[in-house]
């Protein structure tokens, strides 16, 4: 367990888990949206704005559960304010989500100032790896319990949405939105509360940055993960059980670059950095085939009309 590829293999292992969690939250709450026939491009400001609210929230009040929730809260609102303007007429889902990540991003940083430098309590993680007495494994299996949390919102998420009415109302929304008119559903209000729910998820999602990994909070702290989360969507074919699988393929990429600094190889370590972005690109190339993305793709998405 101490030679080169196997100390590589495990920094991998923690850093997917990692560095996937807020990937996972995002890409889920946005796949959730995405069901229903809108597109939240907004994402990487309520990222933003989830890890500032949650910081500041665990600082004044001792407590990361309760900054964690207001994160989602916070996330909420980005949300619903996406929903509201999204149901004005002539008004493009793109357009408003670009202006809602400019917005809660301008509002994190306006705000967040004076928690730049304060330290505020972290969420703790459990060691699953104490069993072992191998510290470099011990130390990678210390996960954080959002990445469940995540996890088991996927599955329940994916569950739900195949299985119970509430689900068959998304997706028919989604697929069309007259068909829903037709049978008396309210097509504005299951988009409005879908986004909501995003936002609340991707919240979480900047909650899990600024309280475990990296755990502070800084005007840098997101580096696009909210627009990458868009294109992990994708990959996924709109599944929330795959978007945690694709969370951790790229989770894993963002992990090379560490895990390789671990055995002392430093050379090239900013391009593996670039990993996931570089990913991101091959992903949007490999998944943009109009016949592969129609066969998963909801009927209502802009991209599909």
């Amino acid at each position: 367990m101490n030679t080169p590829l196997a100390i590589v293999l495990i920094a991998m292992l923690g850093g997917a888990i990692r560095v996937s969690t807020p990937f996972m939250f995002v890409a889920v709450g946005e796949c959730l949206t995405e069901k229903s026939g809108r597109i939240n491009l907004g994402l990487e400001g309520t990222l933003v704005l989830g890890a500032m609210v949650a910081y500041a929230g665990s600082y004044r009040t001792g407590s990361p559960w309760l900054g964690v929730l207001l994160a989602g809260l916070a996330g909420s609102c980005l949300g619903a304010m996406h929903g509201v303007i999204c149901k004005l007429p002539r008004v493009n889902d793109v357009a408003v989500g670009i202006a809602m990540m400019l917005f809660g991003t301008g509002v994190a940083f306006f705000f967040g100032k004076p928690y730049i430098q304060p330290t505020a309590p972290r969420l703790v993680s459990i060691p699953l790896g104490a069993w072992s007495d191998n510290a470099d494994l011990g130390s990678a299996l210390n996960v954080n319990p959002l990445f469940f949390v995540g996890v088991l919102a996927a599955l329940a998420l994916g569950w739900a949405l195949r299985n119970t009415r509430w689900g068959l109302i998304v997706r028919t929304v989604g697929d069309s939105a007259a068909a829903a008119r037709a049978i008396g559903i309210s097509v504005d209000l299951v988009r409005f509360l879908t986004t909501t729910a995003g936002g609340f998820l991707a919240g979480i999602g900047g909650a899990f940055l600024s309280l475990s990994y990296p755990g502070s909070w800084n005007q840098g702290l997101s580096s696009g993960q909210g627009l990458m989360a868009v294109a992990l969507v994708i990959f996924a074919r709109w599944s929330p059980e795959r978007c945690v699988l694709a969370a951790l393929l790229f989770g894993g990429a963002g992990a090379i670059g560490p895990a390789l600094q671990s055995i002392g190889v430093t050379q090239g370590y900013y391009f593996f950095n670039a990993a996931p972005y570089i990913l991101t690109l091959g992903i949007m190339v490999a998944t943009s085939s109009a016949k592969r993305s129609a066969r998963d793709i909801p009927g209502e998405l802009a991209m599909a009309k």
